[in-house]
This record gives structure tokens, C-alpha cells and sequence, in this order.
């Protein structure tokens, strides 16, 4: 039977909601994993499919890097994000962002605690599923709402949907949870030749 679900979750929903998401991604101080991407168009119309993999460590460590043809390294200690786009032969360096809500990466990387700050936070459970519906409280985020899976207590895939409509898939695979990470592997050395910009 389907079960009519309120569109705004209540104080305390939203408390338990965060506090379980929180649990979830904190069980992860570190991971690594591979992902697959898809970004559809308003009209469901297949705009772009790219593979990839991630390392990540709290907080606020990251690299994920795209696959050829479509190359593209983002790579963060916490304090700097680098994007480094080879075939452009360009980096863009800006400091992070403490609000969280411009990359996928930086969300799952970061200080879990201040996620309810940033999102109004809903939570389905059914099975081993647990889904997670954030929506960002301030009006210039990147996206209108992001949903978060996770399978087993794994992450398990990510979607994204923009103001404009578009909708980005980001399905994890190999998720490792808590393996050994230098730190070495979240700077990135700048490549000779390169044009660097910062924001």
C-alpha cells in the first residue's frame, strides 16, 4: 500500500532524519570507490555519461577523478580545491567553501555535523535502502535537492536534480570504507605548462 508522504517533514523528523544521515556518513572517515555518471536533461534526454573514481577523508579531503574523454581531476585538502581539466590544460584553485553545497565530493567529505544547518533533511527507509532527500536552505545552491542512498550502510548512488531541471545519477561501486589514506594523496601538484586561475 502506498503510504501518503507529508512534503515538509516535521522539527523532530528532520532531527532524526539528520542524526541517521549523520551516523551513515560518519561511519566513513575515509573511502574509496569507483562511480558511474549520468546527467539527463529537463527532458530526460541523455546529456553526458562519465566513470570515475573517488578517495575521500574527513574532513573535508577529497579526489574524484573523471575518466577520459571527459577528464577532469577535483582534488581538496580542506582549505584549497583544485580543478584541473587536462585537456583544457588548465587548474582553478578557490578556497573551500565552509557551506558545503558545491560539490557532491566536498558534501560527503565534510563536517557531517553541520549538515541540518545547511539542508532541510527527509529520510525513507525500506529494507537495507535507506534514502535521504536533502534540499539546501539558501537560495543560490547549485542544486534544488540532492538525494542520498545508501545500501547495507554503504553509500550506493546520488542524484542531483539543478534549478534548470537537469538531473545528475552518480552510482558508487567498489566502496571501500575506512581504508589506510596518506594525506599526500589530497594536494595536488600543478603540472608544468599549465594556466592556473584562482578565484
Amino acid at each position: 500500500c502506498l503510504v501518503a508522504m507529508p512534503l515538509v517533514a516535521s522539527a523532530d523528523d528532520q532531527a532524526r532524519a539528520a542524526e541517521r544521515l549523520n551516523e551513515l556518513l560518519s561511519r566513513a572517515k575515509t573511502m574509496t570507490g569507483g562511480f558511474s555518471q549520468m546527467t539527463l536533461s529537463a527532458n530526460g534526454a541523455n546529456l553526458q555519461e562519465t566513470t570515475g573514481t573517488l578517495a575521500l577523508k574527513r574532513p573535508g579531503m577529497f579526489r574524484w577523478h573523471t575518466d577520459p574523454p571527459l577528464e577532469q581531476e577535483l582534488v581538496s585538502d580542506g582549505q584549497v580545491i583544485w580543478l584541473y581539466d587536462p585537456d583544457l590544460e588548465q587548474v582553478t584553485i578557490q578556497q573551500v567553501d565552509p557551506r558545503l553545497t558545491h560539490t557532491p565530493a566536498l558534501l560527503l567529505s565534510g563536517d557531517v555535523s553541520t549538515l541540518q544547518e545547511n539542508f532541510n533533511i527527509s529520510r525513507t527507509e525500506g529494507g537495507s535502502v535507506v534514502d535521504f532527500v536533502l534540499t539546501p536552505k539558501a537560495s543560490d545552491s547549485m542544486f534544488d535537492h540532492l538525494r542520498l542512498s545508501f545500501r547495507d550502510g554503504l553509500l550506493n548512488d546520488m542524484q542531483l536534480n539543478d534549478p534548470v531541471g537537469q538531473r545528475t545519477n552518480i552510482l558508487f561501486n567498489n566502496v571501500q570504507l575506512n581504508p589506510p589514506l596518506d594525506a599526500t594523496r589530497f594536494t595536488f601538484e600543478i603540472p608544468e605548462g599549465v594556466d592556473v586561475i584562482s578565484e
